[in-house]
């Protein structure tokens, strides 16, 4: 029995600043200066002001499983906005919002606690003694630019950082940013919720 090509997906904690590519570009590093596996490529992307997980893989079917929308594959994020979010701003993330492209679907969110073992972002968000923050769990499954960012200021609050905690099953679990571990690809299946 041959044993699984664990190299086949790659779970990458992505740093604030860097692209979703392997080519720096500017002032954001690119990929290579983290990674250094032959052959696998991103699939979905990850703004570089934003964190967190990012996947990669060189088997083109999962790349498509992953990042094509049609396949509906919930992302999770941790968002900390500028504000308190009310019920109301909750209830209309999770009906969807209308934003210059269209209407959004309805998203999973809700109030939750500093996420444990959060890191200390470089640079370190700007925060404004006037104003409290709070954090939030949004589920989405769309992709569209900038997406979240776009959803909470539509709401009244905006986005001052961002983590991608989820993609489907797939999970950050503790994986320090800048840092990258292989995994054996979960069954479809298993990425039903």
């Amino acid at each position: 029995m041959n044993s699984p090509d664990l190299s086949r997906l790659i779970r990458f904690n992505k740093p604030y600043g860097v692209l979703s590519q392997f080519t720096a570009e500017g002032r954001w590093r690119g990929l290579k200066d983290f990674i250094d596996v032959p052959g696998v490529y991103v699939a979905g992307r990850l703004d570089a002001d934003s964190e967190g997980l990012l996947l990669l893989t060189g088997d083109g079917k999962l790349q498509a499983r992953i990042s094509d929308p049609r396949f509906k594959m919930e992302k999770i994020y941790w968002v900390q906005v500028e504000g308190l979010p009310d019920e109301a701003a909750l209830e209309a993330l999770r009906r969807g919002v209308q934003l210059k492209d269209g209407p959004t679907l309805p998203a999973h969110a809700r109030l939750m606690a500093e996420p444990a073992a959060l890191w200390e972002r470089e640079p370190p968000i700007r925060v404004r003694q006037s104003s409290p923050t709070a954090w939030l769990e949004l589920g989405i499954r769309e992709g569209r630019n900038r997406q979240v960012r776009r959803m909470t200021a539509a709401v009244g609050f905006p986005t001052l950082r961002l983590i991608r905690a989820a993609i489907g099953p797939y999970q950050l679990d503790g994986l320090a940013p800048g840092s990258y571990q292989a995994q054996e690809e979960i069954t479809p299946q298993s990425t039903q919720r």
